[in-house]
């Protein structure tokens, strides 16, 4: 538990919630550039004449290449230092956004996608990172929350937005002005991000509160753990397999909601869409909350692994009613159940990234993301192989609703699979000294 429980909280000051505003926007970025090809989807379908295999592979190419992203960006980030492995992974995915526009074949697609995936993939071990750099335990799950739910508004402004610019103009503006966002932020990023220590714009009791776990402060750089050392290690493996069988839930509800909405409901893809907008609104609720919740057990006194490990059971759970979703013949009932489990997707992502900064020390926490955030891109590589083989099979057999049913009893029991084998791995989440 914190030592310092009881700092004046008056005197600290705000600005390590800058730099969440910072990671909020950037996680924004990040989503609404993923995004957009889900919404064009219909569009280019036409265009190129995809079927879903089409489709499923060049999701796929995405997938593959954030995952290996992931491990190479975790590890990058841990010896270049935060802001520069930020800066970095933004460049080359805002690159790889305005590419797109260029593509004149499913293969073009498919390495446009797979050079987005590669950038992107630094966000989530560089966001953490600077988390576990600039707060305290008891407030690191709700500063995650927060930046954690740019991903949603990102899915938010995206179907209305991507529609507004395919209608103005047509799909590769969609492209080029969603990727060249960017760099605006990037010019923010380099003005106000440094390491606590070496802020100039910090209070000195601002910056006793956020050392104020008594872990040991490391320079920013070069101390990084290496990857041999961290797999033999249980709670690296209690991380991986959380990311394992949750992460492809919500690639699902990222890739496929528009599509599902679309067959199920005959929902117009070429209009922005109150159904994914109230769908995403609602993870936004449940980032912040699912944050919230264990940084508001913790203050009330909890030791950190049972305010993790009790809040993330709290969102395993809220996912399950997602398998009624077969029996919903109104659109109202199915959005009200995928809110729900999509919510509680971002409450749990909340808490599970924070375990890593919880269980390992600040030099490692970009590599344990980093190998986590992989395995669940993998998930994410094998799962839509799964989505698209059953729908193109249904499909032919005119019931495209039954596959869809056939999914959403895969992720409702994800959740509680993965936290039972979490809590099997980790039964105190012990922190580790490396």
């Amino acid at each position: 538990m914190d030592h310092n429980q009881k700092t004046d909280t008056s005197k600290v000051g705000k600005y390590r919630w800058i730099i969440v505003i910072l990671l909020f926007f950037a996680t924004t970025i990040n989503y609404l550039d993923r995004q957009v090809i889900g919404l064009l989807k219909p569009t280019l379908e036409q265009t190129f004449n995809w079927s879903e295999t089409d489709y499923g592979h060049i999701v796929m190419a995405f997938s593959a290449a954030y995952a290996l992203g992931l491990l190479l960006f975790g590890r990058f980030i841990d010896k270049a230092g935060t802001k520069i492995g930020y800066a970095v992974s933004i460049v080359v995915w805002s690159v790889a956004a305005i590419f797109h526009a260029a593509a004149k074949s499913t293969i073009g697609f498919g390495v446009a996608r797979a050079a987005l995936g590669l950038g992107e993939a630094g966000n989530f071990p560089a966001a953490i990172k600077a988390v576990a750099e600039w707060f305290p335990k008891k407030e690191r799950a709700l500063a995650t929350g927060i930046f954690n739910s740019g991903a949603n508004i990102g899915a938010v402004v995206a179907p209305i937005m991507v529609p507004a610019i395919l209608a103005a103009y047509g799909w590769q503006e969609a492209f080029w002005i969603t990727g060249a966002i960017g760099f605006i932020w990037l010019i923010f990023w380099w003005i106000f991000y440094e390491i606590p220590s070496r802020q100039k714009r910090v209070t000195a009791y601002e910056l006793e509160y956020i050392h104020s776990d008594n872990e040991p402060v490391v320079a920013d750089q070069g101390n990084s753990v290496s990857w041999a050392k961290l797999f033999r290690l249980r709670q690296t493996w209690a991380f991986i397999i959380g990311k394992l069988l949750t992460d492809p839930v919500w690639w699902f509800f990222l890739f496929w909601l528009p599509s599902y909405f679309a067959s199920t409901f005959a929902i117009d893809l070429k209009k922005p869409s109150l159904h994914l907008v109230i769908v995403y609104s609602a993870t936004t609720i449940g980032s912040i909350g699912g944050g919230y919740l264990s940084s508001y057990f913790i203050k009330r006194g909890w030791p950190v692994f049972k305010a993790r490990k009790t809040a993330m059971l709290i969102f395993a759970l809220c996912v399950v009613p997602i398998m009624a979703a077969k029996y919903a013949t109104d659109v109202w009932v199915a959005v009200g159940l995928i809110s729900l489990a999509a919510a509680a997707h971002q409450a749990w992502s909340a808490n599970i990234f924070t375990t890593a900064s919880d269980m390992f020390p600040k030099r490692a926490v970009s590599s344990v993301v980093g190998i986590g955030g992989m395995a669940g891109a993998v998930g994410g590589i094998l799962f839509p192989l799964l989505v698209g083989w059953i729908l193109e099979t249904y499909k032919s057999s005119g019931n495209i609703v039954a596959g869809y049913n056939i999914i959403f009893i895969v992720c409702g029991l994800a959740y509680v699979v993965a936290w039972v084998l979490m809590h099997l791995l980790t039964p105190k989440m012990k922190e580790i000294r490396l």
